[in-house]
């Protein structure tokens, strides 16, 4: 019986917050859309735009073109990608590339920008290089692409590998996300304002009518003194 009590008034607290919250909603909007515009102007103004620069090559474990491929061979060279990214992203391809252009960059940093990846599983590769400056990038990228076949045949001492699509750059930063940034830091000013009118009214303690007296105290209610804003509006209507 006591649980079904305490459930009962859990219940009606909640409703409570509900209806005071309702009062706040517009307050609530308007802090949501004023922390959306910071995030997306604070984004715009002071956060660096990145570009990305790539090009796909495919990987072959064969170097006579005259034979047949075989699925064996196929395998083969899906699984020597991940170790011709290793090696794109080691000292022994990016080093050479940081001397042909003379890029003021040390070897950790490069690794940092460039990233290689199996393209669905198969044996292409992608080379994509990050900078902030998208002629940079692309130089990069371009100078991977330049260097790093004849370092990995010989290395691996075998197989081939060729450029299917020249470097390109995009023509868009790929980060930061403004729309993205805007949308976490509206809900952020939504929540926390929400979270401030909350906390308000948990620390709220007083009685705002009979009903709460009667519901907390469970005291009878002998009589109600007028306040004086509703005694002027009565004696107001009563002249008029």
């Amino acid at each position: 019986m006591f649980e079904q009590l305490e459930f009962e008034e859990t219940t009606i607290e909640i409703k409570e917050l509900l209806l005071y919250l309702k009062k706040y909603i517009i307050i609530v909007i308007l802090a949501g859309i004023l922390a959306g515009a910071i995030g997306f102007f604070a984004t715009k103004l002071f956060v660096m735009p990145i570009y990305e620069a790539s090009s796909t090559m495919i990987v072959n474990t064969r170097i006579d073109q005259n034979v047949a491929v075989t699925n064996d061979q196929i395998t083969s060279a899906e699984n020597l990608v991940d170790t011709y990214a290793i090696i794109i992203q080691s000292g022994a391809v990016l080093n050479p590339v940081i001397n042909a252009l003379d890029l003021n960059e040390s070897l950790s940093n490069l690794q940092n920008q460039v990233s290689v990846s199996a393209v669905n599983g198969t044996q292409v590769m992608r080379i994509a290089v990050k900078d902030p400056d998208p002629q940079r990038a692309l130089k990069i990228v371009s100078q991977i692409v330049l260097t790093a076949p004849d370092i990995i045949i010989d290395i691996v001492e075998a197989g081939s590998v060729k450029t299917i699509d020249k470097p390109t750059v995009s023509s868009s930063p790929v980060s930061p996300n403004k729309k993205m940034n805007a949308l976490l830091a509206a809900m952020l000013g939504i929540v926390v304002s929400a979270g401030i009118f909350v906390l308000k009214f948990m620390l709220d303690n007083t009685y705002k009518s009979e009903l709460d007296i009667k519901k907390h105290l469970d005291l009878p209610v002998l009589g109600i003194i007028p306040s004086i804003e509703s005694c002027g509006t009565k004696q107001g209507r009563t002249k008029k």
